[in-house]
């Protein structure tokens, strides 16, 4: 049994894997700012047998990150796995063409590559990068010495083959399957594993609005996303947990540390051809 912390883990895919794993009989804190969404999840692991608490947490205030880390020393005791699930994009940095056109250059009525907000670029770096960051900064402390202990990011496809439209969270991800291997270096020696998962397109409330119409017929981003993905269709959730319990897994993964694993129906494999 093991003491589990995960951030952003009221959504889809986190959600999923506080469930497989507290189903594997270890214990769960669920962090999210969407507190009402990680208690939902709480309890529900809590009615199946579980041990799951829930703590408001924004992943960007590192002292308040260092305040839930001692509630959960008391609660739990020290962290064994970290998975860092929080990221996300925003509207503000989403483009209206998907490749360049004349007058994006002057375009003042729609997002284009020319006006995309800064705030907005420096926030979705933020919560991805520096939401890996600091939660790690903070919970790592408890690993060193001890055995067993892992941290695991959530990257993307993005990482390995930019979207259109989403060049600050194509960016983002990016960086976080680096800094994924570069924090699997730093800790080795300690026997700190670190790996990421890479998930394809998966559907999840954040890109929903993207991926259907209000009547729930697909966009036509999602025919071209299908149409790229040989497998063609949207994975579900569950279909993550097999490479989230085997890199957890310090028997099945003892040796593996610095790898951004993809999970996405071949997409990456694709050539279009």
């Amino acid at each position: 049994m093991k003491n589990i912390v995960i951030t952003g883990a009221g959504g889809v895919l986190c959600s999923a894997f506080a469930k497989a794993l507290a189903a594997d009989g270890n214990k769960i804190a669920l962090l999210d700012l969407n507190v009402e969404a990680a208690q939902k999840i709480a309890d529900e692991i809590n009615a199946e047998g579980g041990f799951a608490k829930a703590y408001k947490s924004n992943v960007l205030d590192q002292d308040e990150l260092k305040a839930i880390h001692e509630q959960i020393l008391a609660d739990f005791g020290k962290c064994d796995v970290l998975i860092n699930g929080a990221g996300g994009n925003s509207p503000k940095c989403t483009t209206a063409h998907e490749e360049f056109e004349l007058g994006d250059e002057t375009a003042d009525d729609i997002s284009t590559f020319f006006n995309l907000d800064k705030e907005g670029f420096r926030f979705v770096f933020d919560l991805n990068l520096l939401g890996t960051l600091l939660p790690t900064q903070v919970f790592a402390k408890d690993m060193i010495g001890r055995k067993g202990c892992t941290i695991l990011n959530v990257s993307s496809m993005n990482a390995f083959r930019p979207l259109t439209k989403i060049p600050a969270y194509s960016s983002a991800k990016s960086a976080v399957s680096n800094f994924t291997q570069w924090l699997a270096v730093h800790f080795a020696k300690q026997g700190i594993r670190v790996n990421a998962i890479a998930p394809g397109f998966f559907v999840t409330n954040q890109n929903r609005a993207l991926l259907f119409n209000e009547d729930g017929t697909p966009t036509p981003r999602t025919n071209k996303i299908l149409a790229a993905t040989p497998m063609g269709r949207f994975g579900d959730p569950d279909e993550l947990l097999g490479v989230l319990r085997f890199l957890v897994d310090e028997n099945a993964a003892g040796f593996v540390t610095g790898v951004v694993i993809p999970v996405d129906g071949g997409f990456s494999a694709y050539s279009g051809v």
